[in-house]
């Protein structure tokens, strides 16, 4: 018994030693978590300067707008002649070349015009042969009306010998008197009709060598034959077809009247409206990235064309009257041109919205 007395003393060493140990397992002083919450109050405030900055370092050097829409070079097409469609060779959304044939008019009207310069044609070279043979031309009028005046002369002498003899009676004297004026007056017509006769062959200095009634006759053939060859309306560049719906067989379409539209989709560049306020450090050259709503990751290179020379409130159809007392300073968007120099694997609609960022610091591309 006396040797087992030892053992309790020893429990009671490890009860204490737990007991110290869970002291120090258990929860933080007070100054522990004051100074914990210190940390994190500035540790918040940091993170967010440093946010604050690394975004505020991202703008540097460069200048962002969505206010940006892609742009294609359009045709409106019509006819320059007034007709009946017979016949339309495209449809919405056709690729077509240079050339191209798009729709064709009646021809018939415009081949009967032609038909009708061809004859003005032949009757003005007929009227010219006929001026070259007429009498007045030749000279026959004149050499009748000279004889007429001589021998008019002649009976006058005569009568006025006898006049003065007084074996003739003075309405006979008269009457000789009057035949040599009436013969005079003749040759007068006579030569009269004959410069005419020359007139109407004469050739003006605007059309040397030929005549005015047969060149007049030409042009008007000429007029009639490009009538005809405008009834074919062809494609003035290659381009995609558009707004095809009103070319229908047997439409009456009137001359200038747009009916097709042809885009241009080899020349797309992108429009961006910028703010006034960023144009400061812009320049044309400057290299961009655009981006596109309809493909998300399509991204493309580009860079700046040209730089608008005003703003789009000022080419509106209704600019802004500030001149009043309620005038509000508003920020003005400026037109910026931004040429496409890569290739897209995705095909270009005119009209998207885009993104555009210009670097104007001119590292990135």
């Amino acid at each position: 018994m006396a040797e087992a007395d030892p053992l309790p003393p020893v429990a009671n060493e490890e009860v204490s030693t737990s007991a110290a140990i869970g002291a120090d397992e258990g929860p933080p002083s007070k100054p522990q978590r004051r100074l914990g919450r210190v940390g994190l109050m500035l540790l918040v405030p940091v993170l967010l300067l440093l946010a604050g900055g690394y975004y505020w370092y991202s703008l540097q050097g460069k200048v962002y707008t969505d206010n940006a829409y892609l742009k294609q070079d359009k045709v409106s097409i019509s006819a320059e002649v007034g007709g009946r469609i017979i016949d339309v060779a495209v449809g919405e959304g056709d690729e077509v070349a240079a050339g191209d044939l798009l729709f064709r008019i009646d021809p018939e009207p415009f081949r009967l015009q032609v038909a009708q310069a061809d004859a003005a044609i032949a009757g003005a070279q007929a009227n010219i042969t006929a001026l070259a043979n007429d009498s007045a031309l030749s000279g026959a009028d004149i050499s009748s009306a000279r004889e007429r005046i001589a021998f008019a002369q002649s009976r006058l002498q005569r009568q006025q010998a006898l006049w003065e003899r007084g074996f003739t009676t003075k309405a006979d004297f008269e009457a000789a008197q009057h035949s040599v004026a009436q013969a005079r007056e003749e040759l007068r017509l006579a030569q009269a009709r004959s410069q005419e006769a020359r007139a109407r062959l004469a050739t003006g200095s605007a059309v040397p060598g030929q005549n005015p009634q047969v060149a007049a006759a030409k042009v008007q053939r000429e007029t009639a034959q490009l009538n005809l060859s405008r009834t074919e309306v062809r494609a003035p560049m290659a381009g995609r077809v558009a707004e095809a719906d009103r070319l229908q067989a047997g439409q009456q379409i009137v001359a200038g009247l747009p009916v097709v539209t042809l885009v241009e989709s080899r020349t797309s560049f992108v429009e961006a409206n910028f703010k006034e306020t960023d144009l400061a450090d812009m320049t044309v050259g400057q290299p961009a990235e655009i981006r596109f709503d309809a493909y998300p990751d399509l991204v493309l290179k580009g860079h700046v064309a040209s730089i608008g020379a005003g703003t789009g409130s000022e080419f509106s159809i209704l600019p802004a009257q500030n001149a009043t007392g309620n005038w509000v300073k508003v920020t003005q968007r400026v037109p910026v041109r931004i040429a496409i120099d890569s290739k897209s694997s995705r095909a270009l609609i005119a009209g998207l919205s885009s993104e555009v960022t210009v670097f104007t610091d001119g590292r990135k591309h």
